[in-house]
């Protein structure tokens, strides 16, 4: 269940968001810009609830899958599907060879799951029930919609610091500036990486969140536990050229997509890996410093992923 707190929290971040974009439109056009930051934000959110998980899908170059093209696949997210008491979503490939997913669609009704065939190549089906059980806790935490508004209102506010300038800023009667030349140029460099921040907040708290429902959707925290590291030997050892062309989606995937060195864990909209997989043994009631014999080898070995074929569709 999508607890209260949760929601709270994501709706007062989404809230903080929403007006960080209209004080930008303030500081860079005063009146004039506030009304077109309005207009923008009410503009783009209703083309993003209609047609996000098209866009997303068609950027990721993921092509719709049935029955007969992938059975098992399609029957594990039945399955769970049925534990969770959600629609069956339209489930989707993706030609890349880095074990990554993501879920997509503005409700549980119109929701979508893409998953990469590196994932299924790679990871064995306990795993992989694992992943697909995470997308479907986004799914039923409607974090799918939450993102994708949280995403636009980003790209609007790095668009209007883009163009300020063209805003003018405005005058009172007397013909004196509303708003600084300084404040101006300081809103145009800090409002990307402040509407950054806001965003990498709340896909952060959805991971947690989406990490807890999987977990109870498949019945093994330990199988999401064991995927997450996989995963994360995975994106480190392996490139996603979709994603790398289309960054604007990488929080939407479990894991960071991503290859930026450095600056990769300091801007990351996902949380540390280790603490999420800490979390998942704790809900399993394992002590994260024993012997972990319930986990996959893989878990305990480290190192790369190896290009055999781990899951049941090699």
């Amino acid at each position: 269940m999508f607890s209260r707190m949760n929601f709270m929290k994501t709706a007062l971040l989404l809230a903080a968001l929403t007006g960080f974009f209209l004080v930008v439109g303030y500081l860079l056009g005063g009146p004039s810009g506030l009304l077109i930051a309005l207009v923008v934000a009410l503009g783009m959110n209703i083309f993003a609830y209609w047609n996000s998980d098209r866009m997303v899908l068609r950027m990721a170059n993921a092509r719709e899958v049935g029955p007969a093209e992938a059975p098992e696949l399609y029957q594990i997210i039945q399955q769970l599907t049925q534990r969770a008491g959600l629609p069956m979503p339209r489930v989707y490939l993706i030609d890349e060879d880095q074990p990554n997913a993501f879920a997509t669609g503005r409700s549980p009704e119109h929701a979508a799951v893409a998953v990469n065939t590196g994932l299924l190549r790679h990871l064995s089906r306990e795993e992989v029930t694992g992943v697909l059980a995470h997308e479907l806790g986004h799914v039923r935490n409607r974090d799918t919609l939450t993102m994708t508004v949280a995403a636009t209102l980003s790209g609007a506010i790095g668009m209007l610091a883009s163009f300020g300038g063209l805003l003018g800023g405005g005058r009172d009667e007397n013909g004196r500036p509303l708003v600084s030349p300084i404040v101006a140029i300081a809103a145009m460099i800090l409002a990307p990486l402040g509407a950054a921040l806001v965003q990498m907040a709340i896909s952060r708290s959805r991971e947690f969140e989406a990490d807890r429902a999987g977990a109870e959707i498949s019945g093994n925290p330990l199988w999401l536990a064991s995927a997450l590291q996989r995963l994360h030997e995975g994106t480190q050892a392996i490139p996603n050229a979709t994603a790398e062309a289309n960054p604007a989606t990488a929080h939407l995937y479990i894991d960071n997509p991503l290859s930026a060195g450095g600056l990769r864990s300091l801007f990351s909209t996902h949380p540390p890996m280790e603490e999420r997989i800490a979390r998942l043994q704790a809900m399993a009631g394992q002590d994260r410093t024993s012997p972990q014999p319930a986990m996959a080898a893989s878990v305990r070995r480290g190192g790369s992923v190896p290009q055999t074929d781990r899951g049941p569709w090699g």
